[in-house]
């Protein structure tokens, strides 16, 4: 089950749901008094009485639902714009033409704004475009088609509000967002970065230490510095490139910069990974990896079918290199495709081998290299010059991987 931490509160969000709320209970208040005081004008003072008696118990009784976006559902939206609807509709029938079509208010009054409004904070812009349309459409409907230029005005102003100020939610929302990933990544750095002291005290210095005394005592003790040489090197890349997969995601910017955390499960065949999470395994003392400073994406088979590649190459540098050559691994991000290259300083492979090899049915380089970059529609191209080492230069586009 997720594990909410709250990171900052600073929702912007927030105090338009807490405005509303005040808004629709004072404009609730002010429809009822003003029908009040000049209740006597209306000829079915019975109907507008009737109506705007829900309309008291309905802003009361729903008060909570404009507490947050959470409680404030579509169906609850489309609920309070109807009963906005209704009493515009209605007003016809209790009131007399002639005030209508002098200017005089609709039975809800400027309630109907708040209706709108909770569009604007919920979805946005567009939704409240829409719900001020609707409200449009029915002011227009009940002046026959002709309203005045008081109606026309307000109306006007009730959309180009209600646009403005769904509008500036979005941008807000979209800010907090920002800001709540900037202090997760913050957050992740610095523990990283104490984490990354802490093995330096520690482990660090231990296999540095192995390695070192196993030099000099020699024998077997001298393979065990080795190996205490290549994993120092490998945890040293880990740790300074930090490739841990995100397990914290931001939610529910209404109540403000809050953050989910998840345990971290394998990816699915649809997700993406980053590739350079797969190679960093392979830096040690003989191999040097070199990687972009962001994330390279590439879907989970593709990357792992091109790790694969990569770990194959490798194999080969170890195979007939020799164990003392030196290997490179270079990742490039060119945005269309991603581009992969291992460099060895080994004898090189002489002109002819690898047909020869194939000939023979050792299809190493054919089936593990070349097989799996042509799947995915790239493609693997080696390079080698006897005495200068090998060039494996592995391509994969993006868009075109295969992700069976």
């Amino acid at each position: 089950m997720a594990k909410r931490e709250r990171v900052v509160r600073m929702s912007v969000e927030q105090p338009l749901w807490r405005a509303l709320t005040g808004y629709r209970l004072l404009t609730m208040v002010y429809a009822v008094l003003l029908f009040a005081s000049a209740y006597k004008d209306f000829p079915h003072p019975g109907v507008a009485g009737g109506y705007l008696g829900f309309l008291a118990v309905w802003t009361l009784a729903t008060s909570r639902k404009v507490a947050n976006a959470a409680s404030c559902t579509k169906g609850f939206l489309v609920a309070d714009l109807t009963v906005a609807i209704v009493g515009i509709v209605l007003t016809p029938i209790a009131d007399t033409h002639e005030r209508i079509t002098a200017g005089g208010p609709t039975l809800p009054t400027i309630w109907t704004a708040g209706a709108v409004l909770g569009f604007a904070i919920k979805g946005g812009w567009r939704w409240a475009c829409f719900a001020s349309t609707i409200v449009a459409a029915a002011n227009i409907v009940i002046h026959s088609g002709q309203p005045t230029r008081d109606t026309l005005h307000n109306v006007l102003l009730v959309w180009v509000a209600s646009v403005a100020i769904g509008y500036v939610v979005e941008v807000a929302r979209a800010s907090e967002n920002t800001l709540a990933r900037a202090l997760e990544i913050e957050a992740a750095t610095r523990e990283r970065e104490r984490l990354a002291r802490d093995i330096h005290d520690g482990v660090l210095q231990v296999l540095a230490m192995v390695q070192r005394r196993g030099t000099e005592l020699g024998g077997e003790a001298e393979e065990l510095g080795r190996m205490a040489g290549e994993q120092e090197v490998a945890l040293r890349t880990l740790v300074s490139s930090g490739l841990v997969q995100p397990s914290r995601v931001s939610r529910d910017e209404s109540r403000g910069a809050l953050v989910d955390t998840y345990e971290v499960e394998e990816p699915g065949a649809d997700d993406e990974l980053d590739l350079r999470s797969l190679l960093a395994p392979h830096a040690g003392s003989r191999v040097s990896f070199a990687e972009p400073g962001t994330p390279v994406p590439l879907p989970v088979p593709a990357a792992k079918e091109l790790a694969a590649a990569v770990g194959a190459a490798l194999d080969n540098v170890r195979k007939h290199a020799g164990e003392g050559a030196r290997a490179w691994i270079l990742v490039e991000d060119w945005g269309d495709e991603v581009i992969v290259t291992v460099r060895d300083d080994g004898p090189g492979i002489p002109a002819g081998r690898l047909d020869q090899a194939e000939g023979e049915g050792r299809m190493g380089v054919a089936l593990s290299i070349r097989g799996r970059l042509r799947d995915l529609g790239g493609s693997a191209d080696l390079v080698s010059v006897p005495g200068q080492g090998t060039e494996v230069e592995l391509k994969v586009p993006r868009g075109r991987t295969d992700k069976r």
